[in-house]
């Protein structure tokens, strides 16, 4: 059994992922995980992948249009990425200029769509095509 895991790169700007205090994690995000916090998310992105060679990048609520370069910076670096954001169908991700922008440039191989009523239960996932 290979357990010797991949590296993690998390964008923490508020401290909502990781929970950090006095700069250790209270949530377990893993001994391979490198954790930036209170730092915007394009910088954040850019700065792990330049210094800690990550396998995949965690972030939430993405949204905005410094997001798009980043996670295109992202995917073009070659490391994989697990992004959050609110929205409850794709045809509520289009009707947002940014998420259109991102459907477009097909950023995303899969939406999940979380169920609003039911905490993790998934509602659909959308598959880019």
């Amino acid at each position: 059994m290979d357990l010797n895991g991949i590296t993690v790169g998390i964008v923490d700007e508020r401290g909502e992922i990781s929970a950090m205090h006095k700069g250790v994690a209270e949530n377990d995000v893993g001994i391979r995980t490198d954790i930036l916090n209170n730092i915007k998310k394009d910088l954040g992105i850019e700065m792990l992948i330049r210094s800690t060679s990550p396998r995949v990048i965690i972030a939430d609520e993405i949204g905005n249009i410094n997001d798009v370069s980043a996670i295109n910076y992202c995917l073009c670096s070659g490391v994989k990425g697990i992004f959050t954001a609110h929205g409850t169908s794709i045809e509520y991700l289009k009707a947002n200029p940014i998420f259109n922008e991102m459907l477009r440039m097909k950023l995303f191989e899969k939406i999940i769509f979380l169920n609003q009523y039911k905490r993790g239960e998934i509602d659909s996932i959308y598959i880019e095509k």
